[in-house]
């Protein structure tokens, strides 16, 4: 907030907007404390007008910057700002922010209209209102529920007396599938019947027409006045359009289904349910279909205001604007509008994707500084360490990988979970990429002091030394290394016991499958420790009294949301949900 020492009111005022400020700042996620902010400001001395003090009026526009920067796809609240700046500073301060708000949520029609609206009432050059009509319908026209503002822009047109003009617009109108698609038509149907018959099409139509009257004339010896003939043209066109309504009414009825499924047209920061997502998805599969570049993208844009937090219709925007040609800026554009306004960091996926596409445009640098940021607010995000380590690998080379993992090891900020997950992701670039078992095996070996109590530690370790090949000479040894890896996690590992079970059955499957002649010994040996009843298994009685105690395992105590988040992502990039409903919370 700007550094106001006196916002303009009272002493209890200022203490008020104090504490608004306050709690919008602890929570800016919090769309409540920003509407309690709002309306405080504009009670500022009872009600702000163009004589209101500079230091109330400052305290306006600063918390409405803010607020509008934050939710930049609040239609409403732009119109209130414009109001305000209308009542305050006069009608070029008034559109200044509608000028921002159109820019801001370009596909708004209330916003749109409201501005073309506040035009009409300020300005009284035609060309200036009639330019920003079309700048207006260019976002706009193609809207299925873009009638208010045709209607302004006819209602404009009548107040100028412009006939030509408004059946100009009625000729557009009449092929956009829309709500009130049929009225438009009639009244074009009505108004064609005044108008002269070069208005009424291309010439070349009119001529075609024209040629067939006279051959039809011709063909029964019959000399028809001119004034017949025009009326043969007339009827002729008129026949043309009833088709163009035919196809208007089947495109119209096609997108109703989806249409009457739109229960949120506008934004808001509570979440959708799953039936308006399901419906949003068909209506892009079916527009897709259709194949109207420009409806498709009317549509995108449409669905990107109700859906502006949801990481899934971003991805899909971009990745169906990436399968168009030369497209690179739009699909860049899309990107942005995604991590610098709309998806929170929290969710880095959209962000990483963005690093992907520089990438591949050869913007290294940005790639790089995207990873970065995320970082900086998520220092324990494994998915975009290891993203940045693979960044590293594909420009630069292994070492300098490693490098990232080591310095992300060493961070102060990184908590231990997390570097215990990316000491394993150390071990498979050596493994995997490197092509060196005995290094990676030394990563392990090395760590385990520090990482013993990270089930992912002992989940990659054994994973690691389970895939190594064998043959009938190796097969000792590597029987032992497996059974190292085991016995070290069971004796130094502080593990719940129910983790220590899981990780246990595993092996035991490697002694089922796998094992020698005396396999089932220590099988059974192990099952019992593990599984077997308190009397005789230390394991199960640890659990139980755990249980009984109502205590969480140390584990599940200690473990951060980071590891969780790790898990999180291995299950998306390994097992990805196809039926994924969107985040589970905005926080």
């Amino acid at each position: 907030m700007g550094d106001f020492t006196n916002f303009g009111g009272t002493d209890e005022e200022n203490a008020e907007i104090k504490r608004l400020n306050a709690d919008v700042e602890a929570d800016p996620d919090n769309f409540e404390n920003w509407e309690k902010l709002i309306r405080a400001c504009e009670g500022l001395e009872g009600g702000l007008n163009r004589n209101s003090s500079p230091q109330a009026l400052a305290t306006l526009r600063d918390s409405y910057d803010r607020f509008l920067l934050k939710f930049p796809l609040l239609f409403g609240y732009w119109k209130k700002y414009a109001d305000l700046e209308f009542n305050i500073s006069g009608p070029e301060s008034a559109e200044m922010v509608y000028e921002r708000g159109c820019a801001s949520i370009t596909n708004s029609v209330d916003l749109w209209t409201e501005y073309c609206s506040f035009k009409m009432e300020t300005t009284h050059t035609p060309h200036l209102v009639r330019e920003l009509f079309e700048r207006a319908a260019s976002h706009i026209g193609l809207d299925f529920l873009s009638h208010p503002f045709w209607d302004k822009y006819l209602e404009y047109e009548t107040r100028q007396e412009a006939q030509d003009r408004i059946f100009a617009i009625l000729n557009r109108v009449i092929h956009i599938p829309m709500h009130q698609y049929a009225r438009y038509f009639e009244r074009f149907r009505q108004l064609a019947h005044t108008r002269p018959l070069e208005e009424l099409g291309p010439a070349d139509m009119v001529a075609r027409y024209r040629a067939e009257v006279e051959a039809e004339a011709t063909q029964f010896g019959v000399q028809k006045p001119e004034l017949e003939i025009e009326r043969d043209i007339r009827a002729k066109i008129d026949a043309s359009f009833y088709l163009i309504f035919q196809r208007t009414q089947e495109e119209t009825s096609k997108r109703w289904t989806y249409e009457a499924e739109i229960k949120r047209p506008y934004f808001h920061v509570t979440e959708l349910d799953h039936s308006q997502l399901v419906n949003w998805r068909k209506y892009l599969d079916f527009e897709e279909a259709e194949g109207n570049y420009q409806r498709i993208v009317c549509l995108y844009e449409r669905c990107l205001v109700t859906c502006a937090l949801y990481d899934e219709f971003w991805l899909r925007y971009a990745r169906w604007m990436s399968a168009q040609d030369n497209k690179e800026e739009e699909v860049r554009n899309i990107y942005l509008r995604a991590v610098t306004l709309f998806v929170p960091i929290s969710r880095p996926g959209v962000r990483l994707q963005f690093a992907y596409f520089e990438e591949m445009c050869g913007r290294i640098d940005v790639a790089r500084d995207t990873h970065a940021a995320i970082l900086m607010k998520l220092p324990d995000c494994v998915e975009a360490i290891v993203s940045w380590a693979n960044l590293q690998r594909r420009q630069s080379g292994l070492d300098a990988a490693i490098e990232v993992y080591k310095a992300q090891i060493d961070s102060p900020v990184v908590d231990i979970f997390t570097k215990a997950a990316l000491v394993t992701e150390w071990a498979f670039l050596l493994w995997k990429v490197k092509g060196s078992v005995d290094e990676a095996r030394t990563v392990f070996a090395k760590n385990v002091e520090w990482y013993a109590d990270s089930r992912h530690f002992w989940q990659k370790w054994l994973e690691f030394e389970l895939e190594q090949p064998t043959n009938a000479e190796l097969e000792t040894q590597h029987a032992e290394r497996v059974k190292n890896v085991f016995a070290e996690m069971k004796s130094r590992s502080r593990l719940s016991p129910g983790i220590k079970q899981e990780l246990g059955q595993v092996y035991l499957n490697y002694l089922q499958q796998r094992g020698g002649k005396q396999a089932m010994k220590e099988f059974l040996l192990i099952d019992r420790e593990l599984f077997g009843p308190q009397s005789v298994s230390p394991i199960t009685k640890a659990k139980q009294s755990k249980e009984t105690a109502g205590l969480p395992g140390l584990d599940e105590a200690t473990r951060t949301r980071a590891e969780r988040r790790f898990y999180n992502y291995y299950q998306l990039h390994m097992d990805p949900d196809p039926n994924a409903q969107g985040p589970a919370s905005f926080e």
